[in-house]
């Protein structure tokens, strides 16, 4: 595969709803160096799978669905799978929609250095949705893999040259949700200019089924799943964001991202509005 070129795909979404403003076609990359417990998407892991699809087709599939993407004042969002893993094709990709004016959206970590490269592809992107994975270095590297020093950097990057973010973190109970943690998270974020947008997501189980089929343990077999008074509670915590950046802070639980469950088909369950 041309880095330059080809696409390494696990899945589309012409209906996307969550993943940024607007409707959105939402491209599912191939690919995560990270190996977060909580995953709901397990078989995207694997960099050397998925489908290899031209950047041209790419596109010409995303204009087909302009009609009511621009309309709805939508765009294209690219998650994963970790996008930055294929920044240089990402780049091709952008420059080719900003030709159509089509809005552009990263869903990443952002655990990864700022080189040019990564420069070059944040330049061509309009919005980032960012995933705080854990706020504390040495949880976050329990959690997921990885300490989280390259993600903080990456959002006061953004922050720095004023290029808007939303921020999300899977609300864990046991893992994410102290009130330590929460205050910590909380302070951090009130240092960024350009947060327009925090969204909490409670965690689930739903795609325990994906580390099943694949043979493995799921790491959160004995966690319980998040509920009401856990989302009111880091919302208490996280209140006077609000009022202080008038941000928009959300609770969503989304349920588009498994389709796969024999008769469950919709893009949109739930969503519930903390403010």
């Amino acid at each position: 595969m041309d880095a330059n070129d080809s696409l390494r795909v696990h899945s589309f979404e012409s209906f996307g709803t969550v993943d940024g403003p607007g409707i959105r076609y939402v491209i599912f990359l191939q690919g995560c160096h990270l190996r977060c417990k909580y995953c709901q998407n397990r078989d995207t892991w694997e960099e050397n799978t998925g489908n290899i699809i031209p950047i041209s087709e790419v596109v010409q599939t995303i204009l087909k669905y302009q009609s009511y993407i621009k309309p709805s004042g939508g765009g294209v969002t690219v998650s994963g799978g970790e996008p930055l893993l294929q920044t240089r094709a990402l780049i091709s990709l952008f420059k080719e929609l900003k030709k159509y004016d089509i809005n552009t959206a990263i869903d990443t970590s952002g655990m990864f250095s700022l080189t040019d490269e990564v420069k070059e592809l944040i330049d061509l992107t309009d919005l980032f949705l960012l995933d705080i994975k854990h706020i504390v270095p040495a949880k976050s590297k329990e959690l997921v893999g990885f300490s989280n020093e390259l993600e903080i950097e990456f959002a006061k990057y953004l922050s720095d040259i004023g290029k808007p973010m939303w921020i999300r973190q899977v609300l864990v109970p046991g893992y994410t949700d102290s009130e330590e943690d929460l205050l910590k998270l909380k302070d951090f974020l009130s240092t960024l200019k350009t947060v327009q947008k925090v969204e909490i997501l409670p965690y689930h189980d739903l795609g325990k089924f994906k580390w099943e089929n694949l043979g493995l343990k799921y790491p959160l077999f004995d966690t319980r799943t998040a509920t009401q008074e856990d989302f009111e509670r880091a919302k208490n915590i996280l209140r006077n964001l609000m009022y202080r950046y008038n941000l928009e802070i959300l609770c969503i639980l989304c349920y588009n991202r498994f389709q796969p469950i024999v008769g469950f088909k919709p893009f949109f369950i739930y969503r519930n509005w903390l403010f």
